[in-house]
């Protein structure tokens, strides 16, 4: 099994890193292959809504975004931490994000996905609401842990302070693993929920 893991952080080894890589030692310990991408120090824009994807299978700006693609479609699930600006994620983030969800045609329902903020005070739970929000429009699971996800610190020396926010990781990571693997073995024995043909309704009228 694997985890796909992006750091929204321009910090590549700060606070938000500080977090995800608590994770990662208890997917290392659950058997779980990982891998870190670091995207908050990238140049990446927003989405124009040319829908090339459509036609391509791939994002028109041949970037990190593309990248990544080949590496969510492989994992069995996805991690997406990100630091606190203004209540907010990172802008560099939420252009990637939004770009990689939508240039993506793969079935994404049943990938575990989870999020993670690190802030210095505030807005940490404004940001982890954002995040979430990838996940529930693709049939991703969300993996919960024992509170909000989120570790306070200003650097990651402070962050490695907060031992609540970095046991909070280890839980989150721990019941990630095991809806994973839980998962999995649901495939195996009943195979995925049936969908419907999707209906869009614009409201137009």
């Amino acid at each position: 099994m694997k985890v796909l893991m992006i750091n929204g952080s321009p910090h590549a080894k700060g606070s938000t890193y500080t977090a995800l890589h608590e994770m990662e030692k208890v997917f290392q310990e659950n058997g779980i292959e990982t891998e870190l991408v670091t995207v908050g120090n990238q140049s990446v824009r927003g989405c124009v809504a040319c829908l090339s994807c459509r036609e391509n299978g791939k994002c028109v700006f041949d970037d990190v975004v593309n990248e990544l693609a080949p590496k969510f479609e492989g994992a069995d699930g996805l991690v997406v931490g990100s630091p606190v600006y203004y209540a907010s994620a990172n802008a560099t983030l939420i252009a990637l994000l939004d770009r990689l969800f939508y240039s993506t045609g793969f079935d994404k329902t049943m990938k575990v996905g989870a999020a993670v903020a690190s802030a210095r005070r505030g807005g940490i739970t404004a940001t982890f609401d954002e995040l979430n929000k990838y996940f529930t429009i693709s049939g991703m699971p969300v993996a919960s842990g024992q509170y909000w996800n989120g570790i306070h610190g200003n650097k990651a020396e402070e962050a490695a302070e907060d031992k609540e926010g970095l046991q909070m990781m280890r839980t989150l990571a721990g019941n990630m693993a095991f809806l994973m693997k839980s998962i999995a073995l649901g495939k195996e024995q009943y195979g995925l929920p049936e969908r419907e043909q999707k209906i869009n309704t614009n409201f137009v009228r």
